[in-house]
């Protein structure tokens, strides 16, 4: 049976055509498969498991009922939900997933990612990230009243646009020397991810053998897109 991956839809209150658009997908799509990959950033933003307010009620039943209907529902933190937790992966029947994470996939290695540690020549947003991931620093937050998380939240979002619009294009893609580096770690040829919402597929050398990196669309309101493994079969698929 296939395999589906996505990233980077950034559902929220103020995207309500995206969010019936993914619901259908699980409908349509993701209930003829074997797994359903979600490689971050399925929420624009994500203050914590007890926040339930909006379409999260909604959201959560809809992948709760994909897993009971024997779909396999994996899900990695992107750079916007990273505060998901396992109540959330109780109440939604998703398994969280390491960052990276290796796995086997039609007979090979592979490496899926979000993808913003690969762009190691964001130098400002690595220093970012790895104060947001500590633990200490995660437990300060989800120790904070709800009213204040939204706060940092909406800030933290504000803060992420102005920077982004100040920074080279460039430096916001991938490092191909680090996208080297994590495949030869992990002894994989090939790469999915999502973050930098430049969808492609990449064909290179490494270390004398064929690779490939596979880049996932993010969502608009009106289409998504996905990456459908089934057997030998690959294919970078839209659905609206």
């Amino acid at each position: 049976m296939a395999q589906l991956f996505i990233s980077d839809l950034h559902l929220s209150p103020q995207r309500p055509a995206t969010i019936a658009l993914f619901l259908r997908f699980l409908r349509e799509r993701a209930a003829q498969a074997e797994a359903l990959y979600i490689l971050g950033d399925l929420f624009d933003a994500w203050i914590g498991d007890d926040y339930r307010e909006g379409p999260i009620p909604e959201i959560l039943d809809a992948l709760h009922a994909s897993s009971v209907g024997g779909t396999r529902l994996f899900f990695m933190h992107g750079n916007r939900d990273f505060l998901i937790g396992e109540r959330f992966a109780a109440e939604s029947g998703c398994e969280l997933l390491a960052d990276p994470y290796r796995l086997e996939l039609a007979g090979q290695a592979a490496l899926l990612m979000h993808g913003d540690l690969l762009c190691s020549d964001d130098h400002d947003y690595q220093q970012a990230r790895r104060k947001l991931r500590d633990p200490a620093f995660i437990a300060q937050m989800l120790a904070q009243p709800i009213e204040a998380r939204l706060a940092l939240a909406a800030d933290y979002r504000r803060r992420s646009g102005e920077a982004t619009s100040n920074k080279a294009a460039d430096i916001m893609d991938v490092n191909q020397q680090t996208v080297a580096g994590y495949l030869r770690a992990a002894d994989a040829r090939l790469l999915i991810h999502g973050h930098t919402h430049r969808p492609a597929a990449h064909a290179f050398t490494l270390d004398g053998a064929p690779a490939r990196r596979i880049v996932l669309p993010d969502w608009q309101p009106d289409l998504g897109g996905y990456l459908l493994l089934d057997g030998a079969r690959m294919e970078r698929l839209s659905f609206s």
